[in-house]
């Protein structure tokens, strides 16, 4: 009788210290996910609290987003520069954006697949393309550069075949310029090395880059900055889209020849 009340107790145990573990795994995941409790992502820092500009020479233009958690706002509880600029400067955002997803074409929620889910039908000024993080974390295959402008010649399942299929498939359907943006400065030799191809990429499209990657301005920013602007090393607050990410945006697509 003893033992059999020894083995419950120690079974109870086990399980509270399961479910702790849980609800600590759980707490943590949301609380990245819509950063609860970063000093960055305060109301004071939120598109609500935005106010629209006086001149806003880039409404009226409508731009097609496209990316996975950066783009979406991820740790910025779902607020990114992509809403910045629709609620300050007029333009007609469309934010195509799921975390976790990438350039490699590996499912449907890939780049790809979601590109191509949109109506052709639909008129957009410019594509800007995220140069995902996760196809470095997730050590998706670099891949080449094809020979051809042939999209059937891209092999989707490395990134430079992903990219080269998302500006040709994008020329084609919409007839529209194609940007890419990279991510801020963070430790990756896999990451710097999608940003080299990009700039390889570029010699052969003509495609517009928006590096903040090696934007010396972008990492020349104090410890403190960067704690209220980073919620991690990838993904930025309310206040890193706000002050920091979403003037860059700005002043690229203002300089833009249209």
């Amino acid at each position: 009788m003893a033992a059999n009340t020894k083995r419950k107790r120690t079974e109870a145990k086990i399980i509270l210290c399961v479910l702790l573990i849980c609800i600590l795994a759980a707490g943590g995941y949301f609380a990245h996910m819509f950063g609860w409790f970063a000093k960055g992502n305060e109301r004071a820092y939120s598109v609500q609290e935005a106010q629209p500009l006086e001149d806003r020479p880039l409404a009226w233009k409508t731009i097609l987003f496209l990316g996975s958690s950066v783009t979406k706002g991820y740790a910025a509880k779902g607020e990114s520069f992509v809403d910045f600029l629709r609620k300050q400067d007029g333009i007609g955002a469309i934010k195509e954006a799921v975390s976790g997803t990438t350039l490699v074409d590996n499912g449907g929620n890939s780049y790809i697949a979601r590109l191509k889910r949109i109506a052709p039908s639909m008129s957009f000024d410019m594509l800007i393309c995220q140069l995902s993080t996760n196809d470095a974390t997730k050590h998706m295959p670099l891949g080449k550069i094809a020979d051809t402008y042939d999209m059937s010649d891209f092999r989707t399942s490395t990134v430079a075949g992903a990219i080269e299929y998302i500006i040709a498939y994008t020329k084609e359907t919409w007839g529209c310029p194609v940007v890419f943006y990279t991510g801020t400065y963070y430790e990756s030799e896999e990451y710097k090395a999608m940003v080299d191809l990009l700039y390889a990429v570029q010699e052969k499209w003509g495609i517009g880059i928006l590096d903040l990657y090696n934007d010396a301005d972008m990492r020349s920013v104090s410890d403190e900055d960067r704690a209220l602007y980073m919620v991690d090393d990838i993904h930025p607050s309310r206040a890193g889209y706000k002050l920091w990410w979403t003037p860059k945006f700005r002043e690229y697509l203002l300089q833009y020849d249209w």
